[in-house]
């Protein structure tokens, strides 16, 4: 009853992080596309009102016509909508997730012995700490003297990042890491949310009801904050479909992989960012379609497994299907007797020799060529028997 309560506290997490996760990048995709199309007002009424920008646009049968301001109107309207709950509450339900699956699972999810045998403590001091030192490195690099030069800081969060995605790889397992990393990002993102653009719009209120004149300030950290945001997005939603992509994670330069697919969300954005002020360079898409053809190459799988010494010429099924029955059924049966487990992980079973026949492609890539199961290797296989997997797939071609 434990674990199929766990599936459901699993399941209303994940599409309540979803949900809210639309609501949030919609909203903020939205408002970078209207900042950078908004032109130059055609009433001069509007630009001694204070109106800098306007843009006129359809949808759903309606037209619509948004002004921005270049401080604040002369007075306040009566009604005005805040755009935050979208990001408290992704970040809220994102964490709520992590806490779940990657600390109260720690031992499935995020060690594995064969990076790094830590403790379930020590595995979540790692990841709070990766989590809240993230946050305020970056704060302090943007209200630093390089937070005005956008390229170089740029060039200093990447070398960070890298550094960072490659120090996870190296103490959690690649799913654990990859997570950690893309939680990091997010309250990046709240961060930004949270302690500066929210704030700094909240004081121009107040300064208008006070009478006092607003600080442009707010107005310029505001929208740098914006901007980066919109460049952590893409890395972010890969991180949330990556568990299911085993050839990332579980790759031997899983690091450089996540790194790599960081740059290239943010290379896209980069393009559709300076896309939405009119005609852009395309060198930043030609760069990240360039990038990431070199990664599909790269990863292609080569030659996997040396056989161990005194290993078997050829295996019989029954020798796959022993090592299969002790390393990989606890999770794939139709009743898992693993803990944590209600279900056999997408439906998978291996309780017969047909069973095991039939996915044989499956049971290679995952054992042999990502070594990413079983997960967090909690069965024990070893290298040899990874290696008799591999001979016996190998005279199945």
């Amino acid at each position: 009853m434990a674990a199929y309560l766990l599936d459901w506290i699993n399941l209303l997490g994940r599409w309540v992080h979803m949900i809210t996760g639309i609501a949030w990048i919609g909203a903020s995709f939205y408002f970078i596309w209207l900042d950078n199309s908004l032109e130059t007002p055609k009433s001069k009424a509007d630009s001694d009102k204070g109106v800098s920008g306007e843009v006129w646009s359809v949808h759903g049968g309606g037209m619509y016509h948004a002004q921005k301001y270049q401080v604040l109107p002369e007075e306040m309207p009566e009604h005005l909508h805040w755009f935050k709950w979208e990001a408290y509450t992704t970040w809220l339900s994102g964490m709520f997730m992590l806490a779940l699956m990657y600390w109260y699972g720690a031992e499935i999810y995020t060690i594995d012995p064969g990076v790094a045998a830590l403790s379930k403590p020590v595995a979540i001091a790692i990841g709070l700490l990766v989590i809240a030192g993230g946050w305020f490195g970056y704060d302090w690099l943007c209200e630093s003297k390089f937070g005005g030069r956008e390229n170089l800081m740029a060039a200093i969060l990447f070398v960070v990042l890298t550094a960072i995605a490659f120090l996870l790889c190296k103490v959690f397992s690649g799913r654990g890491a990859y997570m950690h990393f893309g939680a990091m990002l997010g309250t990046i993102m709240v961060g930004n949310v949270f302690f500066v653009i929210i704030p700094g719009q909240k004081d121009l209120i107040e300064a208008k009801a006070q009478g006092r004149a607003p600080d442009p300030i707010h107005g310029i950290r505001g929208k740098q904050r914006s901007v980066h945001n919109t460049f952590f997005t893409l890395p972010v939603l890969f991180v949330m479909i990556s568990n299911h992509y085993a050839m990332t994670f579980g790759h031997k330069y899983n690091w450089a992989i996540l790194i790599a697919i960081t740059l290239i969300g943010a290379l896209i954005r980069v393009y559709f960012v300076a896309r939405h002020k009119g005609k852009a360079s395309l060198l930043p898409i030609i760069a990240a379609a360039a990038i990431l053809l070199g990664l599909i190459a790269l990863m292609a799988p080569r030659q996997t497994v040396t056989a161990a010494s005194g290993a078997p010429e050829s295996v019989e099924l029954a020798t796959v299907q022993g090592i299969v029955a002790t390393r990989c059924t606890a999770c794939h049966a139709t009743v898992p007797t693993q803990p944590g487990f209600q279900a056999p992980p997408k439906a998978i079973v291996f309780e017969t020799a047909e069973d095991i026949t039939r996915q044989a492609q499956t049971i290679h890539q995952q054992t042999v060529v990502t070594k990413a199961m079983p997960i967090g290797n909690l069965t024990g296989i070893t290298d040899e028997e990874r290696a008799i997997i591999d001979t016996w797939y190998r005279q199945l071609k």
